[in-house]
């Protein structure tokens, strides 16, 4: 394939995926919508209470019901862009009873963590009623700390086998790193990604003593050591530059806000339907009618920041390593086996794009080279 069609390829399938996501948004907001406006939503909690009197359960089974009603819109959609489209540009290893079986871990997960949020959520609203959001906002805090620390260890095995890397160059290349940003690492993992993907990914997970270094296979078996261990100085740049510590303040500090925000508009908003209480469930979907507004104005502020930061961690993976050629391949090399699109519309890199496009950052990695050759010169 020439790169031509590489390039049609990649702006293609990510403008499918663009496309599909913007869909998504734009039809659950509207059903959300029609589902408040028409009575259904009044009608549900109305039909439920007949035969469920304990408010918890009532809103427990409120919520599923809904859950259930999107999960059945949206199967179709999720079909295709999910295992469908991942399959047309060869991107996917999974057979369709794979993906099920992946999406059903990934729904038990999501139960698991989320029903009793969902119930602490009710608990607090009835509780403390207007001031519900500051509660719950501090609640969620805790539990992301603490889901931040149990994901390597719990979480992840559910869905892949992590093992330690074998390649020992690797190994204590990582570690020496690791070291320069005072980071202590025993050991550098790989898990199997392959069983579902294509695509190569390197993380940190963790917070603590929990902190792991993942290699997923896809990586270790299409880049060499040194294009890997840049991937690894690029994200030991986000330890050295405190953006973790970072992200998660102002993580913290975006959640508080929204909360407060859709508190808010959502106590404003109750009379434009006919709701009486803010404690009324039938009015609940406000809430993630007031969310996705509210998501849609933050989204590009944070992803402004994260593409800040990435710049930055480009720059310490260079300065580390002293690998500038090879880091700028393995950038090439992940955006053409991830099927990324080089050259993004800049309306779309700057609303949706986390990470700047990979023209802009091998454009800054050159200039920065240069600004080092003449400093040196």
């Amino acid at each position: 394939m020439t790169e031509l069609a590489k390039d049609y390829n990649s702006k293609k399938y990510n403008n499918i995926k663009l496309g599909i996501g913007i869909g998504k948004a734009a039809a659950s907001f509207l059903l959300l919508l029609y589902f408040v406006v028409s009575g259904y939503s009044l009608y549900l909690e109305r039909f439920l209470s007949l035969y469920i009197e304990n408010g918890y359960l009532l809103f427990t089974a409120f919520t599923i019901i809904l859950g259930v009603i999107s999960a059945s819109i949206f199967f179709p959609i999720n079909f295709y862009a999910e295992y469908l489209l991942e399959h047309q540009y060869n991107l996917s290893n999974q057979t369709f009873g794979g993906w099920l079986w992946e999406g059903f871990k990934g729904l038990l997960v999501g139960g698991v963590i989320g029903i009793p949020l969902l119930l602490v959520f009710f608990w607090s609203l009835n509780t403390f009623l207007e001031n519900w959001w500051l509660p719950f906002a501090i609640i969620v805090f805790v539990v992301s700390v603490i889901l931040a620390r149990i994901v390597p260890l719990v979480i992840m095995p559910l869905f892949y086998k992590i093992t330690p890397i074998e390649d020992e160059d690797l190994k204590e290349r990582i570690i020496n790193l690791s070291e320069k940003v005072g980071m202590k690492v025993e050991n550098v993992f790989t898990f199997n990604m392959s069983k579902n993907t294509k695509k190569a990914n390197a993380a940190f997970t963790g917070l603590g003593k929990t902190k792991r270094i993942l290699l997923g296979d896809t990586l270790l078996e299409n880049f060499t050591n040194d294009e890997i261990e840049t991937v690894i100085a690029h994200e030991l740049g986000h330890y050295k530059h405190k953006h973790i510590v970072k992200n998660i303040a102002i993580g913290t500090f975006f959640s508080f806000i929204t909360f407060y925000l859709i508190a808010t508009l959502y106590s404003v908003s109750l009379d434009w339907f006919g709701f009486i209480t803010i404690t009324q469930i039938a009015a609940f979907p406000l809430l993630s009618l007031w969310g996705i507004i509210i998501g849609l104005v933050q989204s590009p502020v944070s992803n402004i920041i994260s593409r800040k930061f990435e710049y930055e961690a480009d720059e310490y993976a260079i300065s580390s390593t002293g690998k500038t050629e090879a880091f700028i391949k393995t950038l090439e090399k992940l955006t053409d086996q991830n099927l990324g699109d080089k050259e993004p519309h800049p309306f779309v890199e700057w609303f949706f794009y986390s990470h700047p496009s990979i023209k802009k950052r091998t454009a800054q990695i050159e200039s920065l080279k240069s600004s080092r050759s003449q400093v040196s010169g």
